[in-house]
């Protein structure tokens, strides 16, 4: 047969090595796919490869991005985008509103702004509902707090929550859209207790929100925060386990494949390490003496 194509024996028996090898290695990347999806089931390829890819590259260099998707997309582990949508927001109110002060805001700092925003959950009982507050520069919740309804405890509660794990508010926006939880006079005491300033979508709320919006459905697409819960109880459990993967694991293009954690974390250590010093901080990460 090898006489016959004009291939050298030596040739034949290489190629079947190396087809040996292809697949072993094969094997392997993608046990530790399926050992990561566990964890984050619905997980976006791209940012899988690059929190894989020195273990990748350390079984087969030749392995590469476009390599990894075929192999993804041979055992069906790539993931489709869904589109959900419920209002939860209630805006027609007679309550005072706020300007937007982020609009065109260069946000080069933690705790600048918080971005809030209402999501539903649904159960077997019906709907519940997750209050959640973002820092926008590096995209950690910060406070989050699971409610039987709309109304403004669940966002209190979370607030109280982001308020006392983040002491240092200074200079702090809370920007949110225009729903009545966050105009009712008890929300607007605490943040002007706290000197926080007050800003709100204008117009297009989702567009103005985005972060905020975005989060919720990285939550819901890639945590299955979507599907339908027994209960109350195990909705909580889900939503606490999310957010803790999405704070701690999940990578982010933004953060240059941070976690939100490993950014914030870095950044209140640099805070903490300047003000202990008396030396001026400069929201670019510079410290002035250090």
């Amino acid at each position: 047969m090898c006489d016959y194509f004009r291939y050298s024996r030596a040739a034949y028996y290489k190629s079947l090595n190396e087809d040996v090898r292809n697949c072993f290695s094969e094997s392997l990347i993608l046990e530790m796919v399926l050992r990561e999806r566990r964890l984050q089931p619905r997980l976006g390829g791209k940012k899988l490869y690059f929190m894989l890819r020195s273990a990748i590259h350390a079984i087969d260099a030749n392995f590469g991005r476009d390599k990894f998707f075929g192999l993804l997309r041979k055992h069906n582990l790539l993931v489709e985008r869904k589109r959900n949508y419920v209002k939860t927001t209630h805006s027609w109110h007679r309550f005072h509103t706020y300007n937007n002060l982020v609009k065109g805001l260069k946000i080069v700092r933690y705790n600048q702004v918080w971005a809030s925003d209402i999501t539903y959950i649904r159960t077997e009982n019906g709907f519940i509902y997750l209050s959640l507050l973002t820092d926008m520069y590096s995209r950690k919740i910060v406070g989050w707090s699971l409610s039987t309804s709309l109304s403004i405890e669940g966002c209190v509660f979370a607030l109280r929550k982001a308020l006392k794990d983040n002491p240092l508010t200074d200079t702090l926006i809370h920007h949110s859209d225009r729903g009545i939880q966050y105009c009712s006079a008890d929300y607007v005491k605490i943040l002007n207790t706290n000197k926080i300033a007050i800003s709100m979508t204008e117009e297009n709320h989702c567009y103005e929100n985005a972060l905020a919006e975005h989060v919720n459905g990285i939550l819901k697409d890639e945590y299955f925060l979507s599907q339908t819960f027994k209960d109350f109880s195990q909705a909580e459990k889900a939503c606490s386990e999310a957010i803790r993967l999405y704070n701690t694991r999940r990578p982010h293009w933004a953060l240059k494949f941070k976690t939100p954690e490993q950014v914030h974390q870095g950044e209140t250590s640099l805070t903490t390490h300047c003000s202990a010093k008396n030396n001026y901080f400069n929201p670019r990460k510079e410290c002035v003496t250090c």
